[in-house]
């Protein structure tokens, strides 16, 4: 229908009164019999008004009596024959779906027989450049109205939509061969015997199957052929629940026996963790493609139950294998994401995903979208779970071409897959093909949708399976045979039968079997690592000086910086000169010597080029030529490894999984997050929780992702202050109660057996090392920074050379080293702290001449906890009393987290004050030895730990 108005709907209505006023034809035609081309007669009502003229006052009448958006809208997309795809069953009165409407256009019957010009827009000729009228309708209406629905006309380029119109208007392009035929009807028996398979052995089980939508099983196939025919050797997918087990078993090829496992509730896992659900876990495998007879390496990233949140992740490992490989275009790289229609609509991470896809530091150059619409979710109804006609139409706003397909309808949905495949290698753009299907079983198999969804349930206890439907289809052609159909189906549950036998023989379950992100030759062949050391992390004090002099000047000849940025870079050099480093420079300094030994490194996040702060500056601007930027940083070496860092789109959710994804690819990389203020994680919470703390429990999966996350109050408001420390601890899995053996090795094993690191560094140097060591160390975890904000220009708060060079190390305690440290018999009060709060305290001891009587040691690991350090600080000072000091802030809760350590290591024979958190606001203890001080009230009374004796906070 889209050709019949489209030169008219793309003329202004002044053009087109032009046109018509001097009788020029907007869309000729011709009777077979004779005649040359005359004008095409208006719309109803005739004269010189323009089809947009005519819809506009028709729209003014009644909205409801135009379309918006084409024939798709009236597309035969429901195998269930029950509901329209776009929630609206309203056939505007411009759209020929009968006879009798030709009268809109002051057509008669007897039209449809004349012979019309076809315009070059179109393709539905094919070699004919005229038909008839009742031809043309039959065309448009196959290409457009019967089991696919295109929505593309809202792409702002006319090469691509016209490359969409070839590809579905052409005559004959969907012709498959008895070949194809077969290999899609072999496909639907693995999908659908599988699904039949795992219901008659565990039919009490939830496996989330994919009964409805089978087709889905060859769709993903199809588009996996297609694209690896165009070269790409590497697709990393992500997925929800639903129909997972079909696709590791049917399309990344999992070995059956070890999915059935899975369900045996007696067999232990080999692995440390508390590991998934069978329906959340990934899988890695490298094969042959059999259809191209190439090489292919597929991955499916283990996701947990909240929908959508591994987009990201999978479009940042996506990045990443691009990256290592130089695969700039995405040639040998891709992304596959499938989706539920009800979380396609309704989780804004998809649109945060969305709107990376062509930035240029996080586009993987086009994702494949496969919507699984089975026209429900869990319990609701779309008409109750989206705003917008179709659960896709969010991928208008990237210009994604969108194909609606019916998924009972095969052929329809390989080809449309195909289509894909193709548009994302010519384009590097996403595209979305949306299966409309049905949901076979409530929400899972124990679920009963009766309740909720009763006549849409009495259709689908009706409907014939897609498997039976396309047998009797190519056995009436004869492409197949009955008795050959039924030996695929007996082949494969043969298949089925000796795996389910092998599982038996099973003693034990191999997490590790799962790995999505396996790094070769970082482990040991069973996976553990090397060793149990981490070396020195300083570095020869002329690399330091190397990397400050190129820090602190602009590699390129005639770039002209700010005057404000000379100033900071004079500084950088004053202070390389002087042999001491402030927090950017030390920052600088661990970066660089990184990029020396070869390890790529990444910082993302908002504004991370120059800093929120203004401090790092790690992308200079000429002032005079628009765009040109210099990134000294790769400048250092000829043959370091490259430098990226990236302002990212104003996400927090989808950005922090993006990087998550991408440090997955390899332990090989310092990959850093930073938030603009610390408590900006809260919206990427989902990440943070389902996979950084706990990914490792879940999926036997490392990763060295680091978070930077500015904190402390210094007047900014609540909300750029904290970035709630308490959080973190509470997730950190170390034990509290235990009294830990101090062995050899005790300090890399205790990082070994935690699910992250947390802490707060006071000095840059210790930043550096923390950095370093994130990388030395032989395995990877989570690194939680707590990094400061007045700190980052503090006249104290800098670091010597000789804090950073070969020899020396990260501190996880850094000791009092002054008076009190030389005669600890004399110290009075021995004061632990951590982070910025250090710097006050010294400051207040100093005024009260009191150095040689307080003692101040600061905790620059948090977690997991160095009972060690601090067991050996407090037996240092023996008569001293103890305190624990922190920001007084309600909401920086060190205090429910360090407590139990304390009174753990103190074996609880020593009282210790806990200072800075408000009395009021704490709850009780129950511990005598625990006494709470406000900050303030400590420093009124000059530490002054007696004062408060008696009396209750």
């Amino acid at each position: 229908m889209n050709q019949l108005r489209l030169l008219p709907s793309r003329l202004g209505a002044q053009a087109a009164r032009l046109l018509a006023a001097h009788e020029v034809p907007v869309f000729g035609w011709r009777s077979r019999s004779s005649g040359p081309p005359a004008t095409f007669p208006s719309s109803k009502g005739g004269g010189s008004s323009s089809y947009m003229e005519e819809m506009y006052f028709a729209w003014l009448e009644n909205p409801r009596s135009v379309h918006k958006i084409r024939g798709h809208h009236v597309a035969q997309l429901d195998p269930l024959g029950i509901l329209d795809a776009d929630l609206d069953s309203f056939v505007p009165s411009d759209l020929i779906t009968t006879i009798d409407k030709l009268a809109f256009y002051d057509l008669q019957e007897a039209d449809l027989d004349k012979e019309f010009q076809l315009p070059t827009t179109t393709f539905i000729g094919g070699s004919e450049n005229t038909l008839s009228l009742r031809e043309i309708i039959r065309r448009l209406e196959n290409t457009y109205c019967q089991h696919i629905g295109l929505e593309f006309m809202f792409i702002n380029d006319v090469e691509q939509c016209q490359w969409i119109r070839q590809k579905f208007e052409t005559p004959g392009v969907m012709q498959f061969s008895s070949e194809e035929k077969r290999t899609l009807l072999a496909r639907l028996v693995r999908s659908m015997r599988f699904e039949d398979f795992l219901a008659r052995k565990w039919s009490s089980e939830k496996r989330f199957g994919l009964e409805g939508c089978e087709v889905m099983i060859p769709a993903l196939k199809t588009i996996i052929d297609k694209s690896s025919e165009m070269g790409i050797e590497n697709v990393i997918l992500g997925m929800p629940h639903r129909g997972r087990l079909n696709v590791l078993a049917n399309v990344i090829r999992k070995d059956l026996e070890q999915i059935f496992c899975q369900f045996d509730p007696k067999l232990e896992a080999a692995d440390e963790g508390s590991g998934d659900v069978k329906y959340h876990l990934g899988m890695y495998h490298e094969r042959i493609n059999r259809v191209t007879n190439r090489n292919i390496t597929l991955s499916l990233v283990a996701n947990p139950s909240h929908l959508e949140a591994v987009d990201p992740v999978v479009q940042g490992k996506t990045k990443a294998e691009q990256f290592y490989r130089g695969d700039v275009q995405g040639k040998k790289v891709m992304s596959i994401l499938v989706h539920g229609d009800a979380a396609f609509a309704g989780q804004g991470v998809v649109y945060e995903t969305f709107h990376l896809s062509d930035l240029p530091s996080y586009t993987t150059n086009g994702t494949v979208h496969v919507v699984v619409n089975n026209q429900i979710g869990f319990t609701t109804d779309p008409r109750m779970a989206r705003s917008s006609p179709y659960p896709t139409d969010v991928a208008r706003v990237v210009n994604a071409p969108i194909f609606h397909v019916n998924a009972d309808d095969p052929e329809a949905v390989i080809y449309v897959c195909s289509v894909a495949a193709e548009w994302r290698n010519t384009f590097n753009k996403d595209v979305v093909v949306d299966l409309v299907c049905y949901r076979r079983r409530g929400h899972n198999e124990m679920d009963e949708p009766m309740f909720t969804q009763p006549l849409m349930y009495k259709q689908i206890h009706r409907q014939v399976p897609v498997l039976k439907k396309y047998a009797d289809k190519l056995i009436a052609e004869g492409t197949v045979t009955l008795q050959e159909f039924e030996e695929e189906i007996a082949k494969y549950d043969r298949i089925c039968e000796e795996a389910y036998g092998r599982s038996k023989d099973k003693k034990i379950l191999h997490i590790k079997h799962w790995l999505d992100s396996p790094w070769p030759g970082f482990f040991n062949v069973d996976g553990e690592p090397k060793s149990m050391t981490c070396p020195a992390t300083g570095i020869p004090e002329d690399v330091l000086t190397h990397i400050g002099s190129v820090a602190s000047s602009v590699p390129l000849e005639d770039f002209k910086i700010h005057t404000g940025l000379s100033r900071i870079l004079r500084g950088r050099a004053d202070m390389t000169k002087n042999r001491t480093v402030d927090w950017a420079l030390a920052e600088y300094m661990a970066f660089g010597s990184l990029l020396k030994e070869g390890i790529h490194v990444r910082l993302s996040g908002q504004d991370v080029e120059r800093g929120t702060f203004s401090h790092r500056h790690h992308v200079l601007h000429d002032q005079e030529v628009d765009r040109r930027t210099c990134v000294p940083m790769n400048h250092l070496w000829p043959d370091q490894a490259p430098y990226t860092v990236c302002n990212s789109s104003l996400s927090e959710y989808g950005v922090l999984g993006f990087e998550l994804g991408y440090a997955m690819a390899s332990p090989n990389a310092l990959v850093l997050w930073e938030a603009q203020f610390g408590d900006f994680h809260n919206t990427a919470q989902c990440i943070i929780d389902q996979f950084i703390s706990t990914g490792q429990a879940k999926w036997v999966r490392h990763n060295g992702i680091v978070l930077l996350l500015p904190h402390g109050m210094e007047g900014m408001g609540p909300e750029h202050s904290s970035a709630r420390p308490e959080r973190f601890l509470q997730m950190s899995n170390d034990d509290s109660d235990a009294y830990p053996a101090f062995t050899k090795d005790f300090e890399v094993s205790q990082l070994y057996d935690c699910n992250w690191i947390v802490v707060n560094c006071s000095t840059p140097a210790n930043y550096f090392h923390v950095l370093r060591r994130q990388i030395l160390l032989p395995f990877r975890k989570p690194l939680i920074i707590f990094t400061p904000k007045s700190l980052l220009r503090h006249p104290e708060a800098k670091s010597s050379f000789d804090q950073m060079v070969s020899g020396t190390s990260f501190q996880r305690v850094i000791p009092e080293d002054g008076a009190a440290a030389r005669a600890p018999e004399q110290v009075q009060r021995l004061i632990f702290c951590t982070g910025k709060v250090y710097y006050d305290l010294v400051k207040e001891r100093s005024s009260q001449g009191l150095e040689e009587k307080v003692a101040i040691t600061r905790l620059e690991q948090i977690s997991p906890f160095p009972f060690d350090l601090i067991k050996q600080e407090a037996e240092k000072y023996p008569g001293a009393e103890l305190a624990w000091c922190q920001e007084e802030h309600k909401n920086m809760g060190y205090y429910d987290y360090i407590s139990p350590r304390f009174m753990t290591i103190l074996r609880r024979t020593r009282p210790i004050w806990y200072v800075g958190r408000d009395p009021a606001a704490a709850p009780a203890t129950g511990n005598r030895n625990t006494h709470l001080v406000s900050l303030k009230k400590f420093l009124d009374t000059a530490f002054n730990l007696q004062a408060f004796e008696g009396k209750t906070f």
